[in-house]
Parts: structure tokens; C-alpha cells; sequence
């Protein structure tokens, strides 16, 4: 089975990177789909340079596939014909936000699932934003991203 695990990764973080080596070892493939979220502001880095931090740090992973996608998530999974959603869950706050958009893709796709996975208790807490927030201080998030991340975040908020 194909699934997709899509997010805005701003930036890509060691709980995303858990998720995604945890789903596949499940599924034949991931898409991990990088998608424009309306409701954020800004982002500390451009489409590209996401997709290209991405790449990187799954790289190493024959299964794994980036893409990004300007629209909808259920119109990515109908056009390339993938069977479910990967979606992380770091703490119950998550799940209802999580839950509701679950019922919103299915409802709108003709029944396509979403399957949750539990985040690992040692990247429960990360965020993206958190690492953003953290690091536009000058405080080092070497914990809690790839190092290929850290130096584009250093390079970005350092120079």
C-alpha cells in the first residue's frame, strides 16, 4: 500500500523523521507531501529549500519518496492513486484537530483513511515552531533536528 504523510515541515524535525522511517517499514511507500498550509503566516524557509532538507535527511530510505503539492491533500492521494494518510500524534491535543481533519478528508474523498501513530515519547514534545522560536533566539535545537537541518537553520537565523 501507498500512503502519504503530509505536513509543512518548517522544518523538518526528528519526530517527522521517526514517522516517517516507523511508516515505512509498514507500507510498500511513503509519499511524504510537503503541502502550502493557508493558515501559516510566514515560513522560516521556502518550499525548495523544505523539499530539499527533506530529501536529504530520507535519502537513505529506497521507499521514501518528497514531493510537494499546491492544493488539496485528497486531491494529491485521488492523482496518485494512495490508499491512507500517516498522521503523527504527539499528545491529546493533537488528536482532536487530528480527528477532525480525518472525518474531513474521508467525507470528502469517497472514504480515504487516516491512520495515526503515536509519536515516540522522546520527540513528543518537538515542534517545528518550537524549533523555530528556539533557534530565532541563538539557542541550539542540534536535539531535536538532523544535523543537515541544523546547518540550513544556522546558515538561515546566523548567516
Amino acid at each position: 500500500m501507498k500512503v502519504v504523510y503530509p505536513g509543512s515541515f518548517d522544518p523538518p524535525t526528528y519526530g517527522h523523521l521517526d514517522v516517517i522511517r516507523r511508516a515505512s517499514l509498514l507500507f510498500e511507500e511513503v509519499h511524504v507531501c510537503l503541502l502550502h498550509n493557508s493558515s501559516k503566516k510566514s515560513s522560516l524557509f521556502s518550499v525548495e529549500e523544505r523539499v530539499n532538507m527533506l530529501k536529504e535527511v530520507v535519502g537513505d530510505i529506497p521507499n521514501v519518496f518528497v514531493d510537494f503539492y499546491d492544493g488539496l491533500l485528497i486531491d494529491y492521494v485521488k492523482e496518485r492513486e494512495i490508499g491512507a494518510i500517516i498522521r503523527g500524534l504527539r499528545e491529546i491535543t493533537d488528536f482532536g484537530e487530528e480527528l477532525r481533519m480525518a472525518q474531513a478528508n474521508r467525507s470528502f474523498s469517497g472514504g480515504i483513511e487516516t491512520l495515526f501513530l503515536a509519536a515516540d515519547p522522546t520527540h513528543s514534545f518537538i515542534s517545528s515552531s518550537m524549533v523555530r522560536e528556539f533557534a530565532s533566539y541563538g539557542k541550539t535545537v542540534e536535539q531535536f533536528v538532523p544535523e543537515p537541518v541544523l546547518m540550513k537553520i544556522e546558515e538561515k537565523l546566523i548567516g
